[in-house]
């Protein structure tokens, strides 16, 4: 028998033992393996190399694991953490509730109060973020998950190199899948400006596991975290795209220390530099503004989803309105679920998606699973006026969260996120008011309409549906 007439035979012994292995290592989310079976099966070694790509192998979890430890530890010696009933809050059930689950969280999210500004553009993010960089007096601390290399992103580069040059401390993280345009010269230009770069991302073969993170610290003093990355689409620059409408935040006060922690657990496990007991990172903030925030962050080194338990709070606790905007809403069925309680429970749920898509499969997935919503009596919007870039939630104009979070599967499990969870009604209602005046700028998607869609449209949804717990 010859080589190439035994190499079917063993292609099949080779899969069958990766798909017993592969059920044995995804226990925790038999979602993800099915839809893995089902690539395995389909196409076995293209199959193969996809999961090299893509999934949680030995190695990868292993790490992870190593650092949920680090990270757990580190808290441990952490000062400031101190219970909800210790902090004498002066909330109702529904505020305390929600905050109890940041609580539980192995990292504990504790609530500071902050000055906040919240805005719905990058024009306004960015004449903020530029100058509040070139007042820098001690370090810029900056994550994020993509820096093109075009206007925008040489203006970021141009600032970071000269406060860098001027002796300012200048620490930039960013994902390698998410900045894959950015090039090697830019980078050079950072390093040669003293500016420390580092990729977050461990693995030559990982393009699955993202740092999702918008994660700014200036001085200790001011943080900015939310949706808006850096690139000129950010700006409604992009022909293809227009008008980019997105949701970030200006945080001065409390929790920009909650911020700068979650950055250097994210640098000593990028850089192997442990800069945590350095007290200078840590200013005592003289800003003691209204509004109360938990700062939380989520990953796939996480021992529990924790910003999507936070997410599921949120909308059980909801009795009068939910309203959420997400380019790419892929719940799983649990999130699914609770929305779909809540409407039938009579709490006005309104969700807002793109009138496009992004990513391949995502419009498709999008739909499916607002069609289920609409079903259950839902009412769900298509955002017209250019990308609708938002990730945000907010319920019974009382609680809000925004970050980095998308109400989908690869947010909840896969990437890497951080959100802030505010508490503050009057910036609850500002978001309602937005969220209505995007309501101008957006066609509802009717049962009939839903139910009238042609069959290549339920055809992609069904693929995209089988793939959802993967994309």
């Amino acid at each position: 028998m010859n080589f190439l007439s035994f190499l079917p035979t063993a292609i099949i012994i080779l899969n069958i033992i990766f798909i017993i292995l592969l059920i044995f290592f995804e226990r925790k989310d038999p979602t993800a393996t099915w839809a893995w079976l089902l690539i395995l099966t389909l196409i076995p070694v293209l199959g193969f190399i996809l999961y090299l790509f893509f999934g949680v192998t030995p190695k990868k979890r292993k790490l992870y694991q190593k650092k949920q430890q680090e990270d757990e530890l580190n808290n441990r010696i952490k000062d400031g953490n101190c219970p909800l009933e210790d902090q004498k809050l002066n909330f109702g059930h529904l505020e305390q509730s929600i905050m109890r689950i940041g609580f539980k969280n192995e990292i504990p999210a504790e609530i500071g109060y902050n000055d906040l500004k919240i805005y719905s553009s990058g024009q306004e993010k960015f004449k903020d973020l530029f100058q509040d960089l070139r007042d820098a007096e001690k370090f810029i601390h900056a994550n994020y998950y993509i820096i093109n290399d075009d206007e925008l992103g040489n203006k970021f580069i141009r600032i970071l190199s000269e406060k860098a040059e001027a002796g300012i401390e200048v620490r930039l993280l960013y994902d390698k899948m998410g900045c894959r345009e950015l090039s090697r010269y830019s980078i050079f230009n950072l390093e040669d400006a003293g500016v420390e770069v580092v990729s977050f991302a461990p693995f030559v073969l990982d393009i699955n596991y993202r740092n999702h993170r918008k994660n700014v610290i200036i001085d200790g003093k001011i943080g900015y975290l939310g949706g808006i990355n850096i690139g000129d689409e950010y700006l409604g620059c992009s022909d293809h795209f227009g008008d980019w409408r997105d949701t970030h935040l200006k945080i001065q006060g409390e929790s920009v220390n909650s911020q700068q922690y979650r950055f250097l657990l994210d640098w000593k496990f990028a850089s192997g530099n442990d800069l945590l007991k350095e007290e200078k990172y840590f200013p005592k903030n003289k800003v003691k503004g209204r509004s109360a925030v938990q700062i939380v962050s989520s990953g796939p080194d996480s021992r529990e989803a924790e910003i999507k338990a936070m997410f599921l709070k949120m909308i059980y606790e909801a009795e009068k309105s939910i309203y959420i905007q997400t380019p790419y809403f892929i719940p799983d069925q649990s999130m699914l679920e609770a929305l779909k309680i809540a409407t039938r429970s009579g709490v006005d749920v309104k969700i807002m998606i793109p009138d496009r898509g992004d990513h391949p499969f995502v419009y498709a997935a999008n739909n499916s699973f607002v069609g289920q919503l609409l079903e259950a009596g839902a009412r769900c919007y298509r955002y017209t006026r250019g990308f609708l870039h938002s990730k945000t939630i907010c319920i019974d104009s009382r609680v809000l969260s925004i970050g980095t979070t998308n109400m989908d599967v690869r947010s909840f499990k896969l990437n890497f996120e951080i959100n802030a969870f505010i508490y503050d009604k009057g910036k609850a209602r500002w978001h309602d008011n937005l969220f209505k005046e995007d309501l101008k700028f957006s066609s509802e998607i009717t049962r009939e309409e839903f139910k009238n869609r042609g069959w290549t449209m339920k055809l992609r949804e069904s693929v995209s549906r089988l793939l959802s717990p993967i994309l």
